[in-house]
């Protein structure tokens, strides 16, 4: 597809833990806000200093040494400063405000920009989800705004969006999830004894309990019917997600481009932040059904 953004009048910013590919935020001019994570004394930027697996290699060493950390304003003006050399509209869409920051350091970074550049129109959104599930949004956001639509249209295509999208979510393990704050950790150790692999979606804003099983294919089988059940025989828009776990991510791939009618598959990795809680061999599912 031509890069065409370079004339549309809305540019698109997003955070990492929309987990979209470096190619699909080149080929639409969408700027990526990254977020940071902490190894022991050192600091990565998601996206910019180390890969996903990488990041993954370093959180098996040591799990608990592995911490998060919210993006600076700094972060999301910079991104910003990039977004305006492409329009002057931007729409700025983040993970969603009860699993981050990001959305309160993007609303501060956007009234420093309005003191840098008056001229500028930003909008900051708040997806209500993650994962490549966000990702979908500021997807149909960036394709909207290449066929040069305006802002307010743009976010129309975004709000439509996060009606739309769905992710579901299957863990190798339970044994980190207690850092989320949603169970204890001592109920984390016993299911992650029991070999317990819960299955998680997202929805309005907040990680969700969905079902948990004790076999890894079943639970590829069931995040599969889950999808199913949303999507049915309609023509369908996936993203394939893992966290360390590739040669598996594309045996899912496979699997779904022959089970369904796909229009659009691609795969990516879960960003490490996601690790923190989720650990390694996470496999998901983002996905919607065109209408």
């Amino acid at each position: 597809m031509p890069k065409r953004y370079r004339t549309q009048q809305v540019a698109i910013v997003t955070d990492s833990l929309a987990c979209l590919t470096r190619e699909l935020a080149e080929q639409y001019g969408i700027e990526i806000i990254p977020i940071y994570f902490h190894v022991g004394d050192n600091v990565y930027k998601d996206w910019v200093n180390i890969t996903p697996s990488e990041a993954y290699e370093l959180f098996l060493q040591d799990p608990e040494s592995f911490k998060t950390s919210a993006a600076p304003p700094e972060e999301c003006l910079q991104a910003y400063r990039k977004a305006m050399q492409r329009a002057s509209n931007i729409l700025c869409i983040t993970v969603s405000a009860k699993l981050s920051t990001v959305f309160n350091m993007a609303q501060i970074a956007k009234e420093q920009a309005y003191r840098e550049h008056p001229e500028v129109t930003i909008e900051v959104l708040d997806s209500r989800t993650a994962t490549a599930c966000e990702g979908l949004i500021a997807l149909a956001a960036a394709r909207s705004a290449a066929l040069g639509k305006d802002l307010t249209e743009v976010m129309r295509a975004a709000h439509d969006m996060m009606e739309k999208a769905n992710c579901v979510i299957l863990l190798d393990t339970i044994r980190h999830v207690y850092r989320s704050g949603r169970i204890p950790k001592v109920a984390s150790r016993i299911g992650s004894a029991l070999n317990i692999k819960p299955i998680f979606t997202i929805s309005a804003g907040a990680v969700r309990f969905v079902s948990a099983v004790r076999n890894r294919q079943q639970g590829i089988n069931r995040i599969i019917q889950k999808m199913r059940n949303k999507v049915g025989q309609r023509p369908v828009h996936v993203a394939v997600m893992h966290a360390y776990a590739r040669d598996e991510a594309e045996q899912l791939k496979q699997r779904i481009a022959t089970e369904f009618n796909c229009t659009e598959l691609w795969l990516t990795e879960f960003s490490p932040l996601m690790g923190y809680a989720c650990g390694t061999g996470t496999l998901g599912l983002a996905f919607y059904r065109e209408d």
